[in-house]
């Protein structure tokens, strides 16, 4: 009897937790890890499948509740082969269910970042825990060009990937390149040039004022939103070393084709940027989803805690919801500060 009461006593004060993945904590603080670049994550039958950029595998974390990441169920699911192309160097992976079967997407070289292209992985299981992860190969165009954080989605029955990648064979600028898919492991046609940096706020480079340095022209890390039957991209620009890291916006006027560059429309200014007050800088690569009952949308972002602190490991992923303007595009707000207490998705 005693320890019945005490069942009941603990479950209604919401300190007993029967499920390691299920907690009754109701709100949280950013960041939701100490580490973890490029976070993003998938909601499908009542779990978030997460994961973020590790470097030399592929890790795949399961919960119902983001804020509870440090406690969620997580699983290697690849450790590349040595001596390949792909062995070295994996960002930014996208897990993504596409016609009943799971995809990972992530970009990876063999030790030389000129050699970093997109690759892609399927599990035919409908848990990606489970099953067996097959390599489909390197996602490309006949161009076989540098490229890295590829994301996917579907409109209008398309499916369509965009990336980041250089415009020739060498480093110095990155763009943002648009195709559509034969497949989930296939590009169909040639890539179309959507967006490159043309203001000062997407040029950001140097952190060491010395002329010789290579300024990087940057945009990278693009992620498909749709609201209310609008379609945009946001984007990161400039270069991750930088505490003028930040989000950019593209928008699809509806009536053209995606793949037209005149259907696209670029905001001048950022719409998500570095906090000094917050104590929150280079904010980008992000990714989006949606509460459990599919209410409210959120920003999945990395960060860091102090100026200067470069894109290392440093960086952890924070969460926090967004809006909607009355023209209807994204309102990300400002990034908030690692005291403030946010009610979970």
């Amino acid at each position: 009897m005693i320890t019945s009461l005490r069942f009941i006593l603990l479950t209604m004060m919401g300190l007993l937790v029967t499920n390691p993945s299920f907690t009754q904590n109701t709100t949280f603080t950013n960041p939701i890890l100490p580490s973890g670049a490029d976070p993003y994550s998938t909601w499908h039958d009542g779990y978030y499948y997460y994961t973020h950029t590790v470097g030399d595998r592929l890790i795949l974390w399961k919960t119902d509740n983001l804020a509870n990441l440090s406690s969620a169920e997580k699983r290697t699911i690849w450790v590349p082969p040595s001596g390949e192309m792909f062995s070295k160097n994996i960002w930014a992976p996208e897990f993504h269910f596409i016609e009943g079967r799971w995809y990972v997407y992530f970009a990876a070289d063999d030790g030389d970042n000129n050699n970093h292209r997109m690759y892609v992985m399927e599990n035919k299981s409908e848990d990606p825990f489970q099953g067996d992860w097959e390599f489909k190969g390197k996602v490309g165009t006949h161009l076989d060009r540098w490229a890295i954080d590829g994301n996917v989605f579907t409109y209008k029955d398309q499916l369509y990937m965009i990336w980041s990648g250089w415009p020739g064979n060498e480093n110095g600028q990155q763009n943002i390149y648009i195709a559509e898919m034969e497949n989930p492991w296939t590009i169909r046609g040639i890539r179309v040039l959507i967006s490159e940096p043309d203001f000062p706020w997407e040029k950001q480079g140097d952190l060491t004022n010395d002329p010789n340095t290579l300024h990087l022209n940057v945009n990278e890390g693009p992620q498909f939103l749709t609201h209310d039957e609008r379609v945009f991209i946001v984007y990161s620009a400039s270069a991750c070393w930088t505490d003028y890291y930040s989000l950019g916006l593209l928008s699809f006027d509806g009536s053209g084709d995606l793949m037209d560059p005149s259907a696209w429309t670029k905001s001048p200014q950022p719409i998500f940027k570095q906090s000094l007050e917050n104590g929150v800088y280079g904010p980008g690569h992000n990714s989006f989803f949606k509460s459990p009952d599919g209410s409210e949308d959120w920003i999945l972002y990395h960060a860091n805690s102090n100026p200067g602190e470069g894109c290392g490991h440093k960086r952890s992923p924070r969460m926090q919801k967004i809006e909607w303007n009355t023209d209807g595009t994204p309102h990300l707000g400002v990034p908030v500060s690692e005291n403030t207490v946010l009610k979970i998705p």
